[in-house]
């Protein structure tokens, strides 16, 4: 039975991933009066007065919404709200399972923006965090930024800056292990999307020396005018040598290539053209742009993808829970571009000098010591960067 096949049986083994469980008893009068009436109007009343003390008497300093629209789920594309559920429901389990944050799973029937953005608005006093799962580009970027100005909680769509983050820090590493600069690299990414432009913006955040952005119709350069305003703004930003062309002039003499698009786009012959020691981070899933193997017979001296099943791995998992479990643990209003860094930082540096080698860039997705590293950094770099509720961080 192949993993579709065994997983549709799981699925329905389990009848859910996630539950909800009481973390108090009520099995007699008085511990009846304490969780519920007579004895919980004061807490109500105390936060009506103080609603900082919703953080204190309630879950919501631990509990995270994943909200989708399920317009762009994994590789499936826009299956809709209720097909998007077992998604959710495992981003959910994997907030419980690495970082012990409680998650809840929303299913938006909407493609309507601002009336997503007023349905998680709404909603969102009953949240210490909002993670966007799964939106279509353009409308994520706008739904973040809207909720990222109405809301002082913790907004992030993990596609992209999840993503980023991952990709940030495999390339720290990577750098490390082939003794290159990364203030000096030449960076290819190929697929403008969310997570492809999230990734542009983050590496550039981090000094990276110069990046080409590349779609369907080629490179993106400050010269053109596009129809999608993103790829306008991203362009304002990458290609400095306002080159133009295709992505396999976009490679040659690169030192990075990053794929977040679609399978086999990448060759061996322009794997052939890139600059000594190339780096290639094939993630488009299931089917990379190349197949690990092609791509180290062309030349390349680290591949890293998507996929478990391979060597470098290059997973979320080992960047939100982390994320938010720092920012919940220090009320932070927002994970800014600092905590991303340090984030990043704080992943790479989970890798020791005696493991790290070209087959392994990247912390194993199981090492449960991950999330805590990052969750202690980006606790510090919230209140570093002043985003922070909280003076001191608990996780010091």
């Amino acid at each position: 039975m192949d993993i579709m096949q065994s997983s549709l049986k799981k699925h329905e083994e389990w009848g859910g991933k996630i539950e909800i469980i009481s973390r108090t008893s009520i099995n007699d009068r008085d511990s009846l009066s304490h969780a519920y009436t007579p004895g919980v109007a004061q807490p109500c009343l105390e936060i009506e007065k103080d609603p900082e003390l919703s953080y204190t008497l309630t879950r919501r300093h631990n509990l995270v919404a994943v909200i989708t629209d399920g317009t762009a789920v994994l590789g499936l594309g826009d299956i809709g709200p209720l097909a998007a559920m077992p998604v959710m429901e495992g981003k959910c389990a994997l907030f419980k399972e690495f970082a012990d944050v409680d998650a809840f799973p929303l299913c938006v029937d909407s493609k309507d923006t601002d009336e997503i953005v007023n349905t998680i608005a709404n909603i969102a006093y009953s949240f210490g965090g909002i993670n966007l799962e799964d939106i279509a580009a353009p409308r994520c970027f706008e739904i973040e930024a809207k909720l990222k100005e109405r809301l002082n909680i913790p907004v992030f769509h993990d596609d992209q800056h999840g993503t980023a983050i991952v990709v940030a820090a495999a390339l720290v590493n990577a750098c490390r292990v082939a003794d290159k600069k990364i203030e000096e690299l030449e960076i290819v990414i190929n697929g403008a999307g969310s997570a492809g432009i999230a990734i542009a913006k983050h590496l550039l955040n981090l000094g990276v020396g110069n990046i080409q952005m590349v779609d369907l119709k080629g490179i993106l350069t400050a010269d053109e005018t596009y129809e999608n305003p993103a790829h306008n703004a991203i362009a304002a930003i990458t290609n400095k040598k306002r080159c133009t062309g295709a992505l396999a002039d976009a490679v040659k003499g690169a030192d990075v290539f990053i794929g977040v698009s679609k399978p086999g786009l990448l060759t061996p012959e322009m794997i052939g053209t890139m600059n000594d020691k190339p780096l290639v981070f094939a993630m488009a899933n299931p089917t990379p742009e190349i197949m690990p193997d092609l791509a180290k017979e062309a030349g390349a001296f680290i591949v890293g993808t998507g996929r478990s099943d391979f060597p470098n791995q290059i997973n979320n998992v080992v960047a939100f829970p982390g994320v938010f479990k720092g920012a919940l643990a220090v009320r932070a209003t927002d994970i800014n571009e600092a905590m991303k860094v340090a984030a990043t930082k704080a992943i790479a540096g989970c890798v020791s000098d005696e493991q790290l080698c070209a087959e392994f860039i990247l912390p194993d997705a199981f090492d449960r010591s991950v999330a805590v590293a990052v969750a202690k950094a980006v606790a510090q770099a919230a209140i570093d960067s002043g985003v922070a509720g909280l003076s001191e961080n608990p996780l010091a």
